[in-house]
């Protein structure tokens, strides 16, 4: 590997070249020490001068007092290195699966993965599909095994996890370090392919002291040259390769996710000089990258993608843009577009005004970005995660990335008027900068509802409309659009006679109210004889029943599924009007509803579960438990079960929060709206005495 030197502490890396540059996610589950890792990166590359502190005392990753709160990363973080004359665009997303939008927007925009996996905790099943979805989208790899310093584990036993975790074949995991131990601590590194060791301040230490060493550099170098038949003849004929030529197989084993190079981290830092060793030689650098794209040329128009869009408090909204191709400069004029799949599909023209390079809470002035970069831009007021950006006159499309459906339902209402004044505002802004999130103002139960990924999530969006927009609210209990159905059939008399002096008011109705199969809606008729009420207030008579459906007759929810049919009434020639036909209207169905038996009907959504096998029996029993109805189940892939309900909203408000606690956060769901269907008689009659 190269000789090591580092950038000073606070300065923004540049590169003149995209083949200079290397955009690399790290990837691993809430506690496997990712963060830690980070820090430890940007230490070792000189870009802090303490752990996790730049010069001014700023923190590497931590953007927001919820981070320390809820001891952990809630948003995407982006640390840019510099190690010897490459630029590593570090992107740090959150760990925990209620931030999954970041993940896969971190995902989409590197060309290359370091997955961390914890020497003190098993690697969990998102991990292993993580994996998955970096194969099948032919992202290079590799892998760090952090928190060696505190573990009994081996090297060894970790890795073969690691091996038969993720499925892979034989000679594509291998180490390229073995830590060096000094009774049960680890020490330092050893280079298996030049067989120099590292030490903790970076001396070199004896290679000897790595048992097992030797074997571990020939198993390397046969993976190494299995591909190369020169190497591989070279090799077999006894011949010592040298360093360059067996980093160059490395690097182009790497790239064709053929060799996936394991190195030992610990929580004081030894291995990260060795993991961005390993970064700037083996990983793809932006021209490399085997994704559908535009070439990597920095003259070619501009092409640009929206990662992220933040909130500052001094500068405003701030967007991350990955370049794909072209140079941005300040002063420039831009095009944005939404992506089609989007609700709310939009374009714009903006004006970038000055460039800067995130590192924690800093933005630190660039001049430019070329092709292959990441860069912010404040103030674009119309750009949204996944919009495309490009020159006037130059359209190009960029794919976007399959954001996680929000599934929690939370319910808030404004603490006080003030805060009332200022909500659609900051949920607006909220919603912009959040992909993830989705506002709804149900028409139905009136309530203004947050759907969320998971309570960590929701917690975090409360935490921002206190924090950055001073709006408090209330989190309520939600409400599912009940509705009511006649049961039986009825007849209704309604009567409205006033002739009290002056103009009066008179008009008799009499209805029959019958039910219709569910999902019919409603149907009006009129059998009057005789002219008994006049033709021109027959549609007041109608107007009145449907403002009567719309308030329901029993419980306060909307009647639906019903025939009214007019049989009978009478008039006056002076005091009968429009209004006094809709209000005998009304007080007949609420007089037939008083001979009926009223029915309460409740949503039933269509509801999928992706699960793994062993979890099958589980999440039957916990389905039951909420009165739903299994329709069937079938493979949904190796070891995994597509499970088809029909389950009751008033059952699903939890279900996200619950489902990934029995499925230890491995099963996906989602849901639709399918039919209102009665509520059994004891459950409606419970709501109903807690509505009284």
């Amino acid at each position: 590997m190269p000789d090591r030197s580092t950038a000073r502490a606070g300065q923004a890396p540049t590169v003149a070249d995209p083949r200079h540059l290397r955009n690399v996610v790290l990837i691993g589950c809430s506690g496997v020490g990712k963060t830690t890792l980070a820090e430890s990166l940007a230490l070792a590359a000189g870009a802090v001068n303490r752990p996790g502190r730049i010069a001014d005392g700023n923190t590497v990753s931590d953007h927001e007092d919820i981070e320390h709160q809820q001891q952990r990363s809630v948003q995407l973080s982006l640390l840019p290195l510099e190690w010897n004359g490459i630029k590593v665009n570090l992107l740090d997303p959150p760990g925990h699966p209620d931030f999954a939008a970041d993940l896969r927007a971190a995902l989409h925009t590197a060309d290359g993965a370091v997955f961390v996996v914890s020497a003190t905790e098993p690697i969990t099943a998102p991990t292993r599909a993580l994996w998955r979805q970096c194969a099948a989208e032919s992202i290079p790899r590799a892998i760090a095994v952090a928190k060696l310093d505190v573990a009994r584990s081996s090297f060894e036993d970790i890795l073969t996890a690691c091996h038969d975790a993720f499925g892979l074949g034989p000679d594509t995991l291998r180490p390229l370090f073995l830590p060096v131990h000094q009774g049960d601590r680890p020490t330092g590194t050893v280079d298996l392919l030049t067989g120099r060791g590292y030490g903790e301040a970076g001396q070199e230490v004896d290679a000897g002291q790595a048992p097992g060493a030797g074997p571990a550099r020939e198993s390397l170098v046969e993976a190494i040259s299995g591909q190369d038949d020169t190497l591989m003849e070279r090799y077999l004929a006894g011949e010592t390769l040298d360093t360059d030529a067996l980093e160059a197989g490395l690097r182009r084993e790497v790239l064709a996710c053929a060799l996936h190079p394991a190195l030992p981290t610990t929580d004081s830092g030894i291995g990260a000089a060795e993991l961005l060793d390993l970064i700037t030689t083996a990983f793809p650098d932006p021209t490399e990258r085997t994704r559908p794209g535009p070439d990597c040329d920095p003259d070619a128009p501009l092409a640009a993608q929206v990662v992220r869009v933040t909130s500052d408090a001094y500068v405003g909204r701030v967007s991350l843009l990955r370049i794909y191709a072209g140079t941005l400069h300040p002063d420039t004029h831009i095009h944005l577009t939404g992506p089609e799949h989007s609700g709310d599909h939009q374009e714009g023209d903006e004006r970038v005004t000055g460039l800067t390079s995130p590192f924690g809470k800093l933005q630190r002035p660039v001049p430019h970005a070329l092709a292959g970069d990441l860069v912010s831009a404040a103030k674009l007021t119309s750009a949204r995660s996944g919009d495309t950006v490009h020159e006037p006159g130059h359209p190009v499309k960029l794919d976007g990335w399959t954001l996680p459906e929000p599934l929690l339902p939370i319910a808030v209402e404004a603490h006080s008027k003030a805060d009332d004044d200022k909500l659609s505002q900051a949920l607006n802004r909220l919603t912009a900068e959040d992909p993830a999130l989705r506002l709804e103002q149900n028409p139905d139960t009136h309530q203004l509802v947050l759907w969320c990924t998971g309570e960590a999530h929701a917690e975090v969006v409360l935490d921002r409309l206190r924090g950055r927009h001073g709006v408090h609210v209330d989190t309520v209990e939600p409400r599912v659009a009940l509705r009511e159905t006649f049961g039986t059939a009825a007849a209704g008399h309604g009567r409205l006679v006033k002739q009290s002096g002056g103009h009066g008011q008179y008009a008799i109705c009499e209805l029959e109210v019958e039910p219709l199969p569910a999902g019919s809606g409603f149907e009006f008729q009129e059998h009057v004889v005789g002219g008994a009420v006049p033709k021109h207030f027959i549609p007041s008579v109608e107007k009145g029943v449907r403002a009567q459906l719309a308030k329901g007759v029993s419980t306060g929810h909307p009647l639906v599924d019903v025939r009214v049919t007019l049989t009978d009434g009478k008039a006056h020639s002076v005091d009968s009007s429009d209004s006094a036909f809709q209000a005998a209207a009304a007080l007949a169905l609420r007089d037939a509803a008083e001979h009926a038996v009223i029915r309460l009907l409740e949503p039933v959504a269509a509801v999928s579960v992706l699960l793994p096998d062993d979890y099958l029996g589980a999440v039957l029993g916990d389905l039951s438990a909420r009165r739903g109805r299994v329709l069937g189940t079938e493979t949904g892939g190796p070891g995994l079960t597509l499970l088809r309900a029909e389950v009751p909203e008033l059952e699903l408000a939890r279900y996200p929060v619950d489902l990934r606690s029995l499925t230890h956060g491995t099963a996906e769901f989602s849901r639709a709206y399918l039919r209102h269907e009665p509520m059994p008689a004891a459950l409606a009659a419970r709501l109903a005495d807690n509505d009284g």
